[in-house]
């Protein structure tokens, strides 16, 4: 929040609806949605690759990222052909990568038929797909390797073992605070999308903290109680629900947009910005946290 506050700093942010992070914009670029534009849709759960139409045309001046960037980069002299391409002509590309699992499935299959099945291995009853029933791991012995060659490239331990999360009970820092946060999603939101829907927000119960009956009663906490959970990052104030969701030692807060909590600010705040040693991503699932009985605050 302090960088995008700078002065210094011009943000542009292309959304389809006014976020967290719009509020610190400096302009805001309307974005497509998925009806209004045409897109390959991966498998995400299932077996088949998908070509979704759009079903209306963008509403005023809203873009895809495909536009945008494309727009961009013809303003800032990029002269890569993939910045001139059409939607039609990515999609192919896609389509034609070789890859035994599209072969046979090409653009014009998708137009006829909606979606195709990947060409993935059947077992035997013609129903199942098995990845690794019989081997063919994607490493380079084929094979599922306790000494990874690769993780010792990187320089990290080529031996699979457990590391305790620089944050977790195993920490120095737990003495402090004892508890382990997960930052679940919520029941009725997809992580952070529809969370701003009317429709959708009576269907989720907002500003709850799970925490386990052996952890509340050290607490003198009963569900329903207004609670304070802390470290040293920052502060919210939720409500306990106290239901054998977790084990002890360990708190489940829900994912929300800050802007619409009271206190304009959701569990983000107990987050370290500190990098994951394995890909360098974001450390969500590594917060050490306390909890105590608070006075209500909404």
């Amino acid at each position: 929040v302090r960088g995008f506050a700078r002065p210094d700093l011009f943000t542009v942010v292309h959304e389809q609806f006014l976020t967290d992070t719009t509020d610190y914009a400096d302009m805001v670029l309307p974005a497509t949605t998925f009806f209004e534009q045409r897109d390959l849709q991966t498998g995400y759960g299932h077996y088949y690759v998908q070509l979704s139409e759009a079903a209306i045309t963008p509403i005023g001046e809203a873009r895809s990222n495909f536009d945008v960037f494309a727009a961009l980069a013809a303003r800032m002299g990029f002269p890569e052909d993939c910045f001139r391409e059409s939607v039609d002509t990515a999609i192919d590309a896609a389509l034609d990568s070789g890859h035994e699992w599209v072969k046979g499935i090409d653009r014009a299959k998708l137009e006829r038929e909606g979606h195709v099945r990947l060409n993935l291995p059947r077992s035997s009853d013609s129903t199942f797909f098995l990845p690794f029933a019989a081997g063919g791991f994607p490493t380079p012995s084929g094979k599922a390797e306790l000494y990874s060659e690769a993780m010792a490239a990187k320089g990290l331990d080529p031996v699979a073992q457990f590391v305790p999360p620089a944050e977790s009970r195993h920490a120095p820092e737990a003495r402090r605070f004892p508890l382990e946060l997960l930052a679940r999603k919520a029941d009725n939101f997809l992580n952070s999308t529809f969370t701003n829907l009317p429709s959708v927000q009576v269907l989720e119960q907002r500003g709850l903290l799970e925490i386990n009956h052996t952890d509340a009663q050290a607490r003198g906490i009963r569900d329903g109680d207004a609670v304070r959970i802390f470290n040293g990052r920052g502060e919210l104030h939720l409500t306990a629900r106290v239901n054998g969701a977790v084990r002890p030692g360990v708190v489940a807060g829900r994912l929300d947009w800050a802007k619409l909590s009271a206190e304009g600010k959701n569990v983000n705040v107990l987050i370290s910005d500190r990098k994951s040693d394995l890909g360098g991503g974001a450390v969500f699932y590594s917060a050490l946290v306390e909890v105590e009985r608070a006075e209500m605050v909404r």
